[in-house]
């Protein structure tokens, strides 16, 4: 993953925000959305573009392009940062590499305590029945 060629290849689209901003937040526009196409994506591996397209593929959009949006401050340049910092996070963790999970059995004295668990619980409901008046 080359950072650079990654951070060129971004595309930013600016509109109005939502939220606090009192009379100047009608005239502003203060949201940035980035736009990012990781198949045409020159910074990343043909590996890595198909790991990224398995793992964003409810967040890929039906042209191939990855959005995110900031809105969190008043501040575009702030807000464009931001969703920066945010875009790298995110594409770090889509391409890490989850760890293989290995196989373990339950202990000799974790069986013993769930048998005398159940048989603990068995006993309480044992108690919680009417007695048989009958014999």
């Amino acid at each position: 993953m080359d950072k650079s060629r990654i951070h060129s290849e971004l595309r930013f689209k600016t509109s109005k925000s939502s939220g606090p901003g009192g009379q100047h937040v009608n005239k502003v526009s203060t949201r940035v959305s980035l736009e990012f196409e990781p198949t045409s994506s020159q910074g990343l591996s043909d590996l890595e573009k198909e790991r990224l397209l398995l793992r964003w593929k409810n967040r890929i959009d039906k042209n191939g392009i990855f959005h995110l949006h900031c809105d969190e401050t008043r501040s575009q340049h702030k807000n464009k940062d931001l969703v920066i910092t945010r875009f790298f996070k995110v594409l770090e963790q889509g391409l890490s590499v989850p760890k293989k999970r290995k196989k373990t059995k339950p202990s000799r004295a974790s069986k013993e305590k769930r048998k005398r668990d159940k048989q603990k619980a068995s006993q309480k409901k044992l108690y919680r029945k009417k007695p048989n008046l009958d014999g």
